[in-house]
C-alpha cells in the first residue's frame, strides 16, 4: 500500500521538505507505518505515516527504496557517526546524537549525557521500531544506559502513551556532565526535555570569554549560563521564577566551588522593571527565555514580550555593556528577532552593535529545506 498526496503535498516533497499535512493526503492506509508516498505513479519518498496525525507524512528517504527500514536505520548510523569524535574527545560531556528532521530521522530525538542516552519518539509509525533503533545504538556507541523519556505531550496527538522507561542498562536518576570547565547535574528522569538544554552549550562556553564586575542571568533555570559567567565576573545574579530550579542551580554552583552567584526567585518581567527603577547596572546580561511563541497565533504577543525584556535589559547596561539574548521560538523568525531587537534599541534610546550572530549548536543541524529545524537565535550585542 502507498500514501497518495495532492499537488501541494507533492510540491513540498519535491522541494525536499519532509512533511505533508493530512489535508494534502488523498488516500492512504488506515494504520500507522512505513509507506511509500506517491503523486501519480511516481514514488517521491518513504515516510513515517499516521492517518490520525495532523502531520500525516514525515519522509525519511526521498525517492524509491528497496529496504525502507534499512534506509531509516542507515540514517541513524550516519547521525551517530557524525558525533563519535566529539564523544571520544569529551566522554563526560553532553551532545545531541539525533536531531529529528535535521538528521533525516523525523520524530526522533536522542541526547547523550556522560555515557548515558535519553531517547524521545514522537511518531506512532516509529514507535514499533524501537528495538531496531536500540540495536543500532548498541552497535555504534558504548552507552552505559538508555532511557525512553516519552513523556512529551505531542505524543498524545499520535495516539501514543506518555511513559518513561529504561531500554538499556541501569539508568541513574542523575549524572554530572562536564561543559567547558564546569560541571552540572542532569536529572535524567525528571528534568525538562531530555534532562537539560544542550542546544545552548556552545553559546554558554562562548560567554566565558567576557570579563567584568557584574553579570545577570535571567531565566536561569539550573544556572547553566551563570556557572560559566561566575568564572570571569566578580558577581553574578541568577534569576528564575522556579524555586526548585534555583535550588538545583545552587547545588551546581557548590559542585563547582563557586560562591559568587546570588540566586533570586522572581518573575523576570517584574525583576527587570524593578532593576530599571533602582537604576541597577550590569556589565553583561543574558536573556534565555522559554519559547514565548508556541504557534503562529502567539507571534504578536510573543514579539511584545521579547521586546519588553530586551528593552529593559538594554537600559541596565552601561556603555560597552554586553547583552546576550536568545529566542527558541521557531515561529519568531531570525528576521523578526533582529527587527524586535532593533525596535527595542530604538525605544531604549541606545545605540547597539551586533558583536556576533549565533544559534543552536553544531549537533542540532539545520536543513535549509526545513525552516523548522532552525529554531534558536542567539545574539551577542554591545551597547554603545
Amino acid at each position: 500500500m502507498s500514501v497518495r498526496v495532492n499537488a501541494r503535498g507533492a510540491a513540498r516533497l519535491l522541494s525536499r521538505h519532509p512533511w505533508v499535512y493530512r489535508s494534502d493526503v488523498l488516500e492512504g492506509p488506515q494504520q500507522p507505518g512505513l509507506y511509500p508516498v506517491q503523486a501519480g505513479p511516481r514514488v517521491l519518498g518513504w515516510a513515517l505515516y499516521n492517518p490520525a496525525s495532523e502531520i500525516s507524512v514525515r519522509v525519511f528517504h526521498f525517492g524509491a527504496a528497496k529496504d525502507p527500514q534499512g534506509a531509516l536505520l542507515e540514517n541513524l548510523r550516519k547521525a551517530l557517526q557524525r558525533r563519535k569524535e566529539a564523544i571520544a574527545q569529551e566522554p563526560q560531556g553532553a551532545f545531541r546524537l539525533v536531531h529529528a528532521e535535521g538528521d533525516l530521522l523525523p520524530a526522533l530525538v536522542l541526547d547523550y549525557y556522560a555515557g548515558h542516552g535519553v531517547l524521545q519518539i514522537g511518531s506512532a509509525a516509529l514507535e514499533p521500531l524501537t528495538p531496531a533503533l536500540v540495536e543500532v545504538l548498541q552497535d555504534e556507541l558504548p552507552l552505559q544506559s538508555l532511557l525512553a523519556k516519552n513523556d512529551q505531550k505531542t505524543r498524545s496527538l499520535e495516539g501514543l502513551p506518555l511513559e518513561v522507561k529504561p531500554l538499556l542498562g541501569q539508568v541513574p536518576s542523575a549524572v554530572m556532565v562536564q561543559e567547558g570547565g564546569i560541571v552540572y547535574r542532569v536529572d535524567l528522569m525528571e528534568g525538562q526535555k531530555t534532562g537539560a538544554f544542550i542546544d545552548q552549550r556552545d553559546n554558554r562556553i562562548r560567554l566565558k570569554t567576557f570579563r567584568g564586575e557584574s553579570a545577570l542571568d535571567v531565566f536561569s533555570y539550573h544556572g547553566s549560563f551563570a556557572l560559566h559567567l561566575a568564572q570571569s565576573f566578580k558577581q553574578v545574579t541568577a534569576v528564575d521564577s522556579s524555586a526548585a530550579a534555583l535550588q538545583r542551580a545552587a547545588e551546581n554552583a557548590r559542585a563547582n566551588g563557586l560562591a559568587n552567584i546570588t540566586f533570586r526567585e522572581a518573575n523576570a518581567f517584574e525583576f527587570l522593571r524593578e532593576e530599571e527603577r533602582r537604576k541597577a547596572r550590569y556589565d553583561l546580561i543574558v536573556l534565555d527565555p522559554p519559547a514565548f511563541a508556541k504557534s503562529k497565533r502567539d507571534i504578536e504577543r510573543a514579539y511584545a514580550a521579547y521586546k519588553e525584556i530586551n528593552l529593559r535589559a538594554m537600559k541596565l547596561l552601561p556603555s560597552g555593556g554586553i547583552l546576550a539574548t536568545a529566542s527558541c521560538s521557531h515561529h519568531l523568525s531570525e528576521a523578526l528577532f533582529y527587527q524586535m531587537l532593533a525596535e527595542a534599541a530604538a525605544d531604549a534610546h541606545r545605540a547597539v552593535r551586533v558583536v556576533e550572530k549565533r544559534g543552536q549548536g553544531w549537533d542540532h543541524p539545520v536543513l535549509l529545506n526545513v525552516p523548522e529545524t532552525q529554531y534558536l537565535k542567539f545574539a551577542i550585542l554591545e551597547v554603545l
